[in-house]
């Protein structure tokens, strides 16, 4: 769904998926390897294996040493990164569209061949547990913890891609290795090329150096079903922090349910944008919407300084959130009658057409700038490429565009159950810079 629509979609016979989105006037390009592979491919004793495997690719391969892959990106002019979630792991390099030959010999050696030595298992798990040991002192991290913890009890959801702190402190080389040698490899993988480049050359060049490669990566699918809720869940946290927090989550469906479009729609309504059209703004990040119902019901009543709905696409059954900091002298009590007013209150009134009407504009604008750029362009494909089959993604906006008012109605009769309902609320202690 590229902004030119001439994209190649081919398969090489070891399984790995290539998507190529060429711009010819693009002075970058940007590729992306993505693997389906998660936290949720974890299980107790290994939780945090797949962000400790991701950085572990960027120190050490056959034909790159430790601190050569980000020397030879970063001299060039380029950037480079990665990132690992419940459902996939995610490394980029975008570099001047001369320099493309650099991140394609990066990605070949070290898909499969990764050296994950010994010692440099050990210098790293420093750097794992000092991540982990920041991000909990963040009140956001640990309410988004806590959420999953509570949501789920059997799925693999459950856990942070962080990993349990035991956990961090228990893996090994070993550990780490099987986990590597399982899943990753060129039948979990998913290459996109995207900017400036010559399509056939670029081709003829993936298949050289991809097509050699062994085909590896056990299946990723997770069978693993979370027992439908039975009851409101609770807890109340204390910490760092200035602003006193709440969060409310139900359980969403799988990406690929009926349901979901509405679901999308009923985001935007709510809280003024959804993840997967969203204007402006890096992905992950929420911003202020003054037009949105839970800002219009919070923030403008003084209730709240902020207010925002998450709908999170996931493969399998997630949460939908909504996130709210309290204003001054307002209890966390108070906050919660009044979110649940406006969720029940859509629930038995529905949505007017207006704000059906300003929903749609948001998407189709944030659908018409998700790729602006060989970066966003590069994510945007791959992504999708791990949500669903090809044209998922544009059937999807479809489907969204084409809700209906009573669907929005329904969709939240259905999603605001009390059963599904977990309640996390967190109270600062005023110590520390966090929230």
């Amino acid at each position: 769904m590229s902004r030119s629509g001439l994209v190649d979609r081919f398969s090489l016979p070891n399984g790995l998926e290539v998507i190529l989105a060429p711009t010819p006037r693009s002075p970058t390009v940007s590729v992306w390897v993505w693997y389906r592979v998660g936290s949720k491919n974890e299980w107790p004793g290994v939780t945090g294996a797949s962000h400790w495997v991701e950085h572990m690719l960027f120190l050490g391969s056959p034909r790159y040493r430790k601190g050569e892959i980000d020397r030879a990106v970063i001299g060039v002019g380029g950037r480079l990164n990665a990132f690992t979630g419940n459902v996939f792991t995610a490394y980029f390099s975008t570099v001047p569209r001369e320099h493309l030959a650099i991140p394609l010999r990066i990605e070949a050696d070290r898909m499969t061949r990764a050296l994950l030595a010994p010692a440099e298992v050990t210098r790293e798990r420093t750097v794992i547990r000092s991540e982990r040991e920041g991000a909990e002192n963040w009140p956001e991290f640990r309410v988004s913890e806590t959420v999953d913890e509570l949501a789920f009890r059997r799925h693999p959801y459950r856990w942070s891609p962080l990993g349990y702190p035991e956990d961090i402190l228990a893996l090994t080389q070993k550990d780490l290795a099987a986990y590597y040698h399982r899943f990753y490899g060129t039948s979990n993988a998913v290459l996109v090329v995207a900017g400036g480049f010559d399509r056939g050359a670029v081709t003829r060049t993936i298949r050289r150096r991809f097509g050699p490669l062994p085909r590896t990566g056990e299946d990723p699918t997770v069978s693993t079903k979370e027992p439908p809720a039975t009851g409101e869940r609770r807890a109340r946290l204390s910490g760092p922090g200035s602003t006193p927090s709440l969060t409310i989550g139900w359980r969403q469906p799988g990406i690929a349910d009926r349901r979901i479009p509405a679901i999308a729609m009923l985001d935007v309504i709510l809280g003024g944008e959804t993840a997967l059209f969203r204007i402006g703004r890096p992905w992950g990040s929420s911003g202020e919407h003054p037009s949105a119902r839970l800002y219009r019901a919070l923030v403008d009543s003084g209730l709240a300084v902020s207010a925002t709905s998450s709908f999170s696409p996931r493969i399998h059954p997630g949460t939908f959130t909504i996130d709210i900091q309290a204003a001054k002298g307002i209890t966390l009590e108070r906050l919660e009658e009044a979110v649940l007013r406006e969720t029940e209150r859509i629930a038995r009134a529905g949505v007017t057409r207006r704000e059906m009407d300003d929903a749609r504009v948001k998407v189709r604008r944030g659908a018409e700038l998700a790729y602006e750029g060989a970066g966003a362009t590069g994510f945007r494909l791959g992504y999708f490429a791990m949500l669903g089959p090809k044209g998922f993604e544009r059937a999807l906006l479809r489907a969204i565009l084409r809700v209906r008012a009573s669907d929005v109605q329904v969709a939240a009769r259905e999603l605001f159950e009390s059963a599904s309902r977990v309640v996390v609320g967190y109270d600062p202690t005023g110590d520390g810079s966090a929230g």
